[in-house]
């Protein structure tokens, strides 16, 4: 491949029965990620996890932190801090209850995936370490939804702090494929005192990273990364501190991004707008198959396929970030 795109062998014949009405879209999942970030001499770093390839949904791909709303998040009102969930509503394009949602995965998942909790005991202060084996328990009971994030904060007598968290984009999964997002991106900063550590059952490594180092990498085909990955890594490069990045989100467009496949020219084309980096171009009609090779007599050998890994420092483990 010319790059480190994320591309399903599915997705052709998906996309033509999407053209040709035989397939109907599923309604998407509200879903949200954060980009965590940290500033070091050579500017900001973001945190980033590769999912296990047996992942049926991008495996091996890297992403950031994330997941899908728990239906208790919106359930009742939550200890919260900073905007208003009104203001939040606005700038998400939801209503209320939809906007305490989408905040709260973000700091759930944030919490569940990489051990960084944006909360603290009261509207100006964040906790620290959250390395210990009560707090393990606790994030152990949120994965596996013993325990609603109401009931984590309402537990631990803690705030939620989404003045932490900057929306900087959105995008929702095409058509075509069987498992749909509609997902809010979030930058945030790794508050002082905590660390991240590989807390995620779905992901075999995680790194600190530089925006520009992770999407050379994609550019050279070393990293696989599905598109909104990508286009996120670069709209990063333009900063030098994470605190620059949050001073800019809310001035973001929040106006969905989602891929869409039309006929031209005897080929379906598939773009993302405004991102035309990912436009590809998919036949029509499916290619005919090849007369299948004889079975060698004896099997060629193979060289195991291996995965570039960056030169940045990782954390693979409960290791300090």
């Amino acid at each position: 491949m010319a790059n480190g795109q994320w591309y399903p062998p599915e997705w052709p014949d998906r996309i033509r029965a999407l053209a040709d009405g035989t397939l109907t879209p599923v309604t998407p999942k509200r879903a949200a990620t954060v980009l965590l970030l940290k500033d070091t001499p050579d500017g900001p770093v973001v945190h980033m996890l590769r999912r296990r390839a047996s992942m049926a949904f991008a495996g091996g791909a890297y992403a950031y932190p994330g997941g899908g709303v728990d239906p208790r998040d919106d359930d009742r009102q939550i200890r919260w801090a900073g905007p208003t969930r009104a203001w939040w509503a606005d700038r998400l394009g939801v209503d209320a209850a939809g906007a305490q949602a989408i905040v709260c995965a973000a700091v759930r998942e944030t919490y569940e995936e990489a051990g960084v909790l944006l909360a603290g005991p009261d509207p100006d202060s964040v906790v620290g370490d959250t390395t210990g084996e009560d707090w393990e328990a606790d994030r152990a009971a949120l994965v596996a939804r013993e325990l609603s994030f109401a009931e984590f904060l309402d537990r631990r007598g803690l705030v939620l702090r989404s003045d932490l968290l900057g929306a900087w984009t959105r995008w929702i999964t095409p058509e075509f494929e069987a498992r749909r997002y509609d997902t809010w991106f979030f930058v945030a900063a790794l508050p002082e005192g905590q660390r991240t550590r590989n807390a995620s059952t779905e992901a075999d490594r995680t790194v600190w990273i530089r925006p520009e180092e992770a999407a050379a990498g994609y550019d050279k085909g070393e990293l696989l990364m599905m598109p909104p990955t990508v286009a996120t890594l670069r709209q990063l490069l333009p900063y030098r501190t994470a605190a620059d990045a949050l001073a800019d989100a809310p001035a973001r467009d929040m106006t969905p991004v989602l891929a869409r496949a039309r006929l031209k020219d005897g080929e379906i084309v598939l773009s993302w707008p405004g991102h035309d980096e990912f436009t590809k171009h998919v036949p029509a009609a499916p290619a005919p198959a090849e007369p299948t090779a004889p079975i060698p007599s004896e099997p060629a050998a193979r060289t195991p396929a291996q995965t570039p890994v960056p030169t940045t420092a990782e954390t693979t483990g409960g290791g300090p970030a």
